[in-house]
């Protein structure tokens, strides 16, 4: 424990890339000791579900979202290299993937990851097993770990594809997502039925150039109009809640866009407000590749990879827990990484200068002053 310890502090401390060379730098373990101890198991996502219930109430609301992010990758003996897409090249690239598993606390609207794993390439998986097979076997894993107030998983429209969606059903997890606009949807049949033969089940298909089937509802925001029905869908083989927003907020353009859940109770403000906060994982993935090191792996084999992915991302998750614990009974700050970043780094330096010099530790941290040294170039709040 002792190393996983030195480990997750180190990553905030580190200037430059989070490999094992720069690693062994910053703290007392050596670079081999890094190599071999990112082979060890360590049970990420319990400790990352723990983290999250150190952030609020035990009843707080949470939301499940899932999101892949492209990870570029050099070399040629990588396990796991193939094609992916690469969302801010807008293309397919050469490189690793990952897959991540995290949870949104609905209140503060802050994302918090919970596992990591990396897509193997279509070479190294058994023949029959689909990319989003593996999406679903690493949601099945997770799930488990999850709290009990835990019921929506909020994904990109990628995942709407039938095997996703029926196993997060079978797992007890009701999906919200996006649609196409030219989505085969049915409306349900609800007037009488025949006396003899099968009963009726759909009543026509759906076009949004007619919206007087549906029900209107009030806008989310000014200028954004909201309709919704429950409808079946061909494709996903379920009935399902759509809700299609019309956004008149530009006088250039008509902007639309088609959600649903599975869920055909659910209140369709709630399904805006859900999809909307599964962006908050975009920000994980920024913040762990931007400070906590997500692409600097130097390792080549899948054990230490991913290892090394939930290693940044769970860095990640115990600088916002501490963020929150000093705002504790102030008013709300927005997190900052990089503030966070240059506050562990001070503190460090400080810590060394004290080590190095043989000062008294005690008068030093006491004195006022210390925690303005410590909060030196950070984002003002």
């Amino acid at each position: 424990m002792t190393f996983f310890v030195t480990l997750f502090s180190t990553i905030l401390v580190v200037c430059g890339n989070v490999n094992f060379t720069n690693l062994s730098r910053y703290s007392e373990l050596n670079e081999k000791t890094y190599r071999r101890h990112f082979r060890a198991d360590f049970g990420f996502t319990p400790f990352n579900v723990e983290l999250v219930k150190l952030t609020g109430e035990r009843e707080q609301a949470l939301l499940l979202v899932m999101d892949c992010s492209f990870i570029a990758k050099s070399g040629k003996a990588t396990e796991g290299l193939d094609w992916y897409w690469n969302g801010c090249a807008s293309r397919a690239e050469k490189g690793l993937e990952m897959s991540l598993v995290g949870v949104v606390d609905v209140e503060t609207e802050t994302a918090y990851a919970l596992s990591a794993q990396q897509t193997l390439a279509q070479s190294e998986i058994p023949k029959g097993i689909t990319r989003m097979g593996q999406y679903l076997y690493h949601l099945d894993a997770v799930r488990p770990h999850l709290p009990a107030q835990v019921r929506y998983v909020a994904v990109d429209g990628a995942y709407a594809k039938a095997t996703f969606v029926r196993g997060a059903v079978d797992a007890q997890l009701d999906v919200i997502s996006k649609l196409r606009l030219d989505a085969n949807l049915r409306y349900l049949y609800t007037g009488e039925q025949k006396k003899r033969g099968r009963p009726r089940k759909y009543d026509g298909k759906v076009t949004f150039t007619d919206l007087s089937r549906f029900t209107a509802f009030e806008a989310v925001q000014p200028n954004v109009d909201l309709y919704t029905q429950r409808v079946w869908h061909v494709s996903l083989k379920r009935e399902i809640r759509v809700v299609y927003l019309i956004d008149r907020r530009s006088s250039h353009r008509v902007g639309t866009c088609l959600l649903f859940s599975t869920d055909v109770d659910q209140d369709p403000q709630q399904i805006v407000r859900f999809y909307k906060l599964r962006f908050q994982i975009e920000f994980l993935f920024r913040d762990a590749k931007q400070f906590a090191g997500l692409e600097d792996c130097q390792a080549r084999d899948l054990v230490k990879t991913e290892f090394h992915f939930n290693a940044s991302l769970t860095a990640l998750n115990l600088a916002k827990v501490q963020a929150q614990q000093q705002q504790s009974g102030q008013e709300r700050v927005p997190f900052s990484m990089a503030s966070a970043k240059r506050r562990a780094l001070n503190q460090h330096l400080l810590d060394r200068f004290i080590a190095t010099l043989d000062l008294e530790p005690t008068s030093i941290k006491s004195h006022p002053n210390y925690s303005t040294l410590c909060n030196y170039g950070i984002i003002a709040a």
